[in-house]
């Protein structure tokens, strides 16, 4: 599609200092204009909507319906932080706080974002908009697979209004990382990617002392319970296997289901992943496009292949689709158990895990049997079952009866080594900020 050439120290530098030098000023412009600026945002997102979706389709090959919905729930995000921004930076009182005390959030400065390719414009404007709404300005290293997306992002913030300096994008390798993060003038990194990225940037964070927000992989379990409505629940199940064709650290991977319905179970769901649209992202029929790189196909095949090998049996696909493109087809495994990549890895692609379980008690034990602690679903008929359950699901999310999103309103983040940190709602705006005592006594 396009080459692009490695920015130049040089231009690394004019970038950081450009953001340095605008911080001040963005901050001291006050929320309620960074609200208004934002508002404005989610408008030329609305606006340039199709372009945007059309480059992610083209540059990591998401479902084009699907890579709309993400550019308008970006600007959805937008909205949110217009319309709350200055409520929940307004300085508070503590409950039982001195007389004459307050705390204040005050922004940091200059936040670096490392972004992932599988969601390229939705985790650019979920990690920058909470941040810049707060009075910091961004630096934004994605992906190397979207350098497209990246470039149109930082020209849609700019057609917003946003002051130049405010939202950058560096086209940099994974190398120039180390340096950006020890410079004294990056106040904060957040990363969404792998696990083993999210480490050594933590650690690089660490060392130098500065606040870090991680959110990465994630093996997700999904419960089926005897009580469950087994279609819906396969219906809703399928659905969150194959959202942007399975490449997803929140996608439902591990399904623990009770035994006395497994057989009914596997059948619904098999005969819905099955029923599936693979094909070309382009058209807007299309429910599952190819993966975004070969060696992202060839680490899926070595899963589901190794899984088999170990015991593990195949219901539906399993196989690469020959032809251009690098797709693989929707598919089940059953009989899985800890041990088998397709229950210890994350599976990052259309493959679905299915666990037997005895009952509700042994389905909670193989749920939390995970390195990972990003998102949980629980399928049930009761109510008091369901309050009983998930406060032991150990995950940062758990939804009953429906499938793992983030929406803005609400904390988005994992446990374990899904990461650490919070994104969106109150949380998202106070993630990179200073937390300021201030006790004002007054002479009498």
């Amino acid at each position: 599609m396009a080459t692009y050439r490695a920015d130049s120290r040089a231009t690394v530098e004019r970038t950081l200092a450009h953001a340095c030098a605008a911080q001040p000023r963005w901050a001291g412009a006050g929320v309620a204009e960074r609200a208004r600026r934002l508002r404005a945002l989610g408008r030329e997102l609305r606006r340039q909507c199709d372009a945007l979706a059309a480059l992610a389709t083209a540059e990591m090959g998401k479902p084009i319906a699907q890579a709309r919905a993400e550019v308008e729930k970006s600007a959805l995000l937008c909205d949110y932080y217009a319309r709350h921004g200055a409520r929940l930076l307004a300085d508070e009182r503590p409950a039982g706080a001195p007389a004459g005390t307050r705390v204040t959030f005050e922004p940091l400065g200059p936040i670096l974002a490392i972004m992932p390719w599988n969601f390229p414009i939705w985790q650019v404007v979920r990690a920058a908009v909470p941040t810049l709404v707060a009075g910091n300005t961004v630096l934004l290293k994605h992906a190397s697979s979207v350098p497209g997306c990246a470039r149109a992002l930082e020209r849609v913030f700019r057609a917003a209004g946003l002051p130049p300096g405010v939202f950058q994008t560096l086209l940099i390798a994974n190398e120039a990382v180390p340096g950006l993060i020890a410079d004294r003038r990056v106040q904060g990194v957040t990363l969404t990617g792998s696990t083993a990225a999210g480490k050594k940037v933590a650690a690089l964070a660490g060392a130098a002392m500065k606040p870090g927000v991680f959110e990465l992989g994630g093996s997700d379990p999904a419960i089926v319970l005897e009580d469950a409505d087994l279609p819906r629940a396969a219906e809703i199940c399928a659905q969150a296997r194959l959202l942007n064709s399975g490449q997803s650290c929140v996608c439902a991977k591990r399904f623990i289901v009770v035994r006395s319905v497994l057989k009914e179970f596997e059948q619904h769901f098999t005969a819905r992943m099955a029923s599936r649209a693979l094909g070309d992202p382009r058209d807007p029929a299309t429910a599952v496009g190819p993966l975004a790189r070969a060696d992202l196909r060839d680490t899926l095949y070595r899963q589901v292949t190794q899984s088999v090998q170990r015991g593990a049996r195949l219901l539906l696909g399993g196989t690469p689709l020959p032809g251009r493109g690098f797709y693989f087809p929707p598919t089940v495994l059953t009989n899985v158990r800890a041990g088998m990549p397709a229950f210890d890895e994350e599976l990052f692609g259309p493959v679905a895990a299915i666990v037997a379980v005895r009952d509700a008690a042994e389905a909670v034990r193989v749920a939390n049997d995970s390195v990972y602690g990003l998102g949980a679903a629980l399928f049930t008929g009761s109510a008091a079952r369901a309050r009983q359950l998930v406060p032991a699901l150990q995950a940062g999310s758990v939804f009953v009866n429906d499938f793992v999103r983030s929406s803005p309103e609400l904390p988005f983040g994992g446990i374990k080594e899904s990461g650490y940190g919070r994104e969106l709602g109150p949380w998202g705006a106070r993630a990179f900020v200073n937390v300021k005592t201030v006790w004002h006594v007054t002479r009498r």
